[in-house]
């Protein structure tokens, strides 16, 4: 155990935090690279939803897809993957990525920084109290010298739909961690898990229909994005109905026959396997949001310093996917360095650096979030949209340019089609928003990121030459657009 104080079954540590998923783990190793006592509270798996249900088996599901979607447009090497995926190999390379569902590895780490680990459902019990019911039914008592963090994430939503709490169906976890390949699978959804789920599962040889209810798939992000993902995901096979959703759901013969959802047009879908992928909801029903004032169930607000805004003191803190700032797992990891680190400054009763871009502000969370989707094509984007700038009433130049005219891009795969979309603030003349859609345009990402976050001048952006013959050529291209 690390410098705490117990007494029977209370303890007080500088700081307790409630879940154990990669942005817990974050904080955790913040606050004791700062000399504070931490203990992390969970309730599963040591890794969270990213580890064993999300960001980690679906990429290994979907590497070996958007792999072989390359090397068929390679000639010389076409031919060797004309064949189908060996469907176990993938499945067992999820697996192992997965750690097999195993968490020791990560609890292993957790004691190598020093971070205690106490197994069971953590409850906040008042200011800077924290009551955990062990799995034995035990419970030990917890305080909080400095800080609480508020981790727990979030779960699937589902939605209240007739019959469907009564049928077997899957959310994003069975769809990133079933044990065999439906011959029918509907998903019902247009989002990135939808898509994503849809692109690895219709190349490992189900039948993929998606019932989405908007008129585009990735209705978040730039409308040409979802058109590439819709014609590429049709073409493989996959039926891609838009502006219908599902009404009801019944499953033949209890959880063993097939699915059938029952469709606002009045018809009807038969399946073996439905994926409801429409969204998230916080995990705070049951975390003792009441004892502080809070409601439970709800999404926790937060300033800039994820401190949750409601609760006096500065002692709560909301990090992650459980405050709604933007649901990914690379942004909760950084929201999570800010507060241990703001958390660890405030300890040692130093100032806060709260200002646009400081030390211990989530300053990217408003201005420039990456993100990548991993379907073929790949969709890549940080920042705003063109209806985000319009939205916010900026004068913004909008620069498109088609990926397919890149020597790069016909380095990398024959017959590419792909577009890029680059936003300047016509006032400021820096880049605000970034959209790459096109086979391997995800490491294309983090430049787009650096010149939003840097409010590189456009200007300067002419002097960051790019490499011939690669698809980062497009940066120089997109300048050459916008200045005519």
């Amino acid at each position: 155990m690390s410098d705490a104080e117990t007494t029977g079954t209370a303890r007080t540590y500088d700081v307790v935090v409630i879940g154990a998923g990669p942005v817990g783990e974050n904080v955790a190793d913040r606050t004791r690279a700062a000399g504070l006592s931490t203990v992390v509270v969970e309730s599963g798996l040591v890794g969270g939803e990213c580890s064993y249900w999300a960001c980690e088996p679906s990429k290994a599901l979907l590497r070996p897809v958007l792999a072989r979607a390359d090397a068929r447009g390679i000639p010389g090497l076409r031919e060797a993957v004309s064949g189908p995926l060996d469907v176990q190999a993938v499945l067992a390379h999820r697996d192992a990525m997965s750690s097999h569902w195993d968490d020791s590895p990560q609890v292993a780490w957790l004691e190598s920084v020093s971070v205690d680990l106490i197994r069971g459902h953590g409850r906040l019990d008042g200011p800077r109290r924290v009551t955990v019911t062990t799995p034995e039914g035990g419970t030990i008592h917890l305080t909080a010298r400095h800080a609480v963090a508020v981790t727990t994430g979030t779960a699937a939503a589902v939605p209240d739909l007739p019959g469907l709490a009564t049928t077997r169906h899957w959310t994003s976890r069975e769809a990133t961690s079933a044990a065999r390949v439906p011959d029918r699978l509907a998903i019902v959804g247009g989002g990135v898990v939808a898509v994503e789920m849809a692109t690895a599962w219709q190349a490992l040889g189900s039948q993929v229909t998606m019932l989405v209810r908007e008129d585009g798939l990735l209705h978040r992000m730039e409308p040409f994005a979802g058109q590439l993902v819709t014609d590429a995901l049709r073409e493989a096979g996959a039926d891609v109905r838009f502006g219908v959703s599902a009404t009801e759901v019944k499953r033949a013969d209890g959880d063993d026959g097939e699915v059938t959802l029952f469709l606002d047009d009045g018809s009807t879908l038969v399946a073996d396997e439905v994926l409801f992928a429409v969204g998230r909801t916080p995990q705070t029903g049951d975390i003792g949001l009441e004892s502080v004032g809070l409601v439970p169930g709800q999404w926790l607000q937060v300033d800039d310093a994820c401190q949750v805004e409601a609760v006096p003191g500065g002692w709560l803190y909301a990090v992650g996917d459980v405050n709604r700032r933007a649901l990914l797992t690379h942004q909760g990891k950084y929201q999570a360095r800010m507060v241990g680190t703001a958390i660890g400054a405030r300890a040692a009763g130093e100032p806060a650096d709260d200002a646009a871009w400081g030390r211990h502000v989530a300053t990217a969370d408003t201005s420039a979030v990456p993100q990548v989707v991993f379907t073929h094509p790949e969709v890549a984007s940080v920042g705003l949209t063109t209806m985000e700038a319009q939205r916010s009433g900026r004068r913004i130049d909008v620069v498109d340019y088609d990926l397919a005219h890149l020597a790069g891009s016909h380095q990398y795969t024959e017959g590419y089609r792909g577009t890029a979309r680059m936003l300047v603030d016509a006032d400021r003349g820096t880049v605000v928003g970034v959209t790459f859609a096109g086979p391997g345009v995800a490491e294309l990402l983090h430049s787009a990121t650096i010149a939003i976050v840097s409010e590189v001048p456009v200007e300067r952006l002419w002097h960051a030459v790019p490499a011939f013959p690669t698809i980062s050529e497009v940066w120089l291209r997109l300048l050459e657009t916008y200045r005519g």
